[in-house]
C-alpha cells in the first residue's frame, strides 16, 4: 500500500492513540517484552524514531537521513549507520511494534517511509478457528451458546498457570482477580529474572518481585500511573540491581580479608566475581 506525501499532519487519522501518554505507555510494554532483542544501536534508532512521533503519537514520516543526523547530533558526532537502522526497522516489523508503507510525491516518485506504531495487545485472545457444525436441534443449539458464553467469561485467579508461586498468586488477586493479568505479572517477573541470570533463584525472585509489586500498588494509591506493569518491571529490575551491587560488594570485603577461596560456578554472577577476584589478587 502506498500513500500520497503530504506531511505527517494529514497521516494523524491513522494513529491508534488518543495521546502522547497513552503512547509512551505502549512503547514501554513493547520495550519490556522485546528491548533485548535489539542491539545498543538499533535501539539508538528506535527510540530516536519515537520522539519524531509526539506531534502525532504513533505517526512518523521523517526521512531516514533526518533521523541518522539527529542521532549524530544526540550522541556528539557518535551515530549509527544506516544499516543498524534499517535492521531495527525490521525487527520492529517482525515483532509487530509498528508497520511501514511507502510514500510517493505527486510525481510518482518515492518519498520517505510512513511509520505507523500499533498498540501492544497486552492481553490479546487466542485465534480460533470457526467450525462449521450441522445444525440437528434446538438442544444442540443452546448447548453451543452456552460454550461459547464460558469461553468468552474471563477466567478468575483460580484458573491462574501452575507456573506462577502461590505466594504471588495470593497477593496480586487482592487486587487483580483475572487470571490473565496475575500471569502477566509473572512475565515480566521471568523476563526481569532472565536478564539478572537469575532465573534459577526462586526464592530470591519471589521475594523481589512480592516487594517490588507491593511498592507498585503503593505508588498508584499516591499518583497517577499510566502504565501499572511496565512501573512493577522497573521496580523490579532496579532492585534485581541493587542486590547484584550488593553481593560485589560483599564479596569484594570477603576477598579483601581472604575469607573466599573458592567461588561456585553455579552462583549467577560467577563470570563478573570471578573477574573481581582475579583483579584483586
Amino acid at each position: 500500500m502506498n500513500f500520497k506525501s503530504a506531511g505527517t499532519e494529514s497521516f494523524k487519522e491513522l494513529s491508534q492513540f488518543s495521546s502522547l501518554d497513552e503512547f509512551n505507555s505502549h512503547i514501554e510494554m513493547w520495550m519490556v517484552a522485546h528491548k533485548r532483542e535489539f542491539s545498543k544501536g538499533e535501539l539508538a534508532g528506535f527510540k530516536r524514531l519515537v520522539r519524531f512521533t509526539a506531534k502525532y503519537p504513533g505517526v512518523c514520516n521523517a526521512k531516514i537521513a533526518t533521523v541518522l543526523k539527529a542521532i549524530h547530533e544526540d550522541y556528539n558526532g557518535q551515530g549509527i549507520s544506516r544499516s543498524t537502522f534499517k535492521r531495527m526497522i525490521q525487527k520492529a516489523i517482525k515483532l509487530g511494534i509498528f508497520c511501514v508503507y511507502e510514500t510517493e510525491r505527486k510525481n510518482g516518485s518515492q518519498s520517505s517511509n510512513l511509520y505507523i506504531f500499533n498498540r501492544f495487545q497486552q492481553n490479546e485472545p487466542p485465534k480460533v478457528e470457526k467450525v462449521n457444525h450441522p445444525e440437528t436441534s434446538n438442544l444442540s443449539e443452546t448447548n453451543q451458546n452456552n460454550i461459547t458464553t464460558r469461553n468468552d467469561a474471563e477466567l478468575d485467579y483460580t484458573y491462574t498457570n501452575d507456573s506462577v508461586p502461590k505466594p504471588f498468586v495470593n497477593l496480586v488477586k487482592s487486587f487483580f482477580q483475572d487470571a490473565k493479568t496475575i500471569e502477566e505479572y509473572w512475565k515480566m517477573t521471568s523476563i526481569a529474572a532472565y536478564q539478572s541470570n537469575r532465573e534459577k533463584e526462586q526464592e530470591t525472585v519471589l521475594e523481589l518481585s512480592i516487594d517490588s509489586f507491593k511498592q507498585m500498588i503503593r505508588k498508584t494509591k499516591l499518583f497517577k500511573v499510566h502504565n501499572p506493569i511496565a512501573y512493577y518491571y522497573g521496580v523490579l529490575t532496579k532492585k534485581m540491581d541493587e542486590l547484584y551491587f550488593e553481593e560485589l560488594y560483599e564479596f569484594e570485603n570477603d576477598i579483601n580479608s581472604g575469607g573466599i577461596n573458592e567461588l561456585s560456578q553455579d552462583h549467577p554472577n560467577y563470570s563478573d566475581l570471578t573477574l573481581m577476584r582475579d583483579l584483586l589478587f
